[in-house]
């Protein structure tokens, strides 16, 4: 299979992309970027890009499968009008473009709570770029929901203190549901829905993840 991915950089798609080159099923991963991800591998097919201008780069939008990855936080976007652009049109754009070019297979990272219902901006966004991406109708479409995220090396105080109360929780057998869920894990598991989740929409949801594959 030739794998595309955006949010190659981020705490989840980095490992994403490890995982793909070693898995002998991905024959080429090709990956969309704004700075070179600092690896080298026969598999890997680097496209530095300008986000604002995607729909040049169409005929690069091929393979078997598409992963989404990208994503940011309200804080690090600065403003909502940006993290919509990088929550919402730039994984939407691609989208389009990879059903365009017939890619059969879309994997979509989003979060618990995601709907367009919701009060929270976040989940909204995520939320509608899920029925956005739906609505292309893909051969394979599967979405990850997951919650709380351990992050190497995360820099996020609420979310180091968060994942330790949990982790406390946990412990003694409280709000397993919400466990943790480690970057490297995610990445792991997918890698491997494509490969084992039949043609049809898929959403595996926060407490799913850990027992999926």
């Amino acid at each position: 299979m030739k794998a595309v991915v955006i949010g190659a950089t981020g705490s989840t798609g980095k490992f994403l992309v490890d995982e793909l080159l070693a898995d002998a099923a991905y024959t080429s991963i090709t990956v969309f970027v704004r700075r070179a991800i600092g690896k080298q591998h026969p598999k890997l097919i680097e496209h530095i890009i300008d986000f604002s201008t995607i729909d040049s780069y169409k005929d690069l939008v091929v393979g078997d499968v598409f992963f989404s990855c990208l994503g940011t936080t309200l804080k690090a976007a600065g403003s909502k009008e940006n993290q919509t652009k990088i929550d919402f049109d730039i994984p939407e754009t691609f989208a389009r473009l990879a059903k365009e070019n017939e890619v059969p297979s879309f994997v979509l990272l989003s979060a618990y709570g995601a709907s367009t219902e919701s009060k929270v901006f976040y989940s909204q966004i995520k939320g509608k770029l899920e029925d956005k991406i739906a609505a292309l109708d893909f051969e394979q479409y599967i979405i990850f929901k997951p919650g709380l995220l351990l992050r190497q090396d995360t820099d996020r105080f609420v979310e180091k203190i968060m994942g330790s109360l949990l982790n406390m929780f946990n412990s003694i057998g409280l709000f397993r549901k919400f466990k943790p869920l480690p970057t490297a894990l995610l990445a792991e598991k997918l890698a491997k829905a494509p490969k084992v989740l039949p043609k049809g929409n898929h959403i595996i949801s926060l407490d799913e993840i850990f027992s999926f594959g």
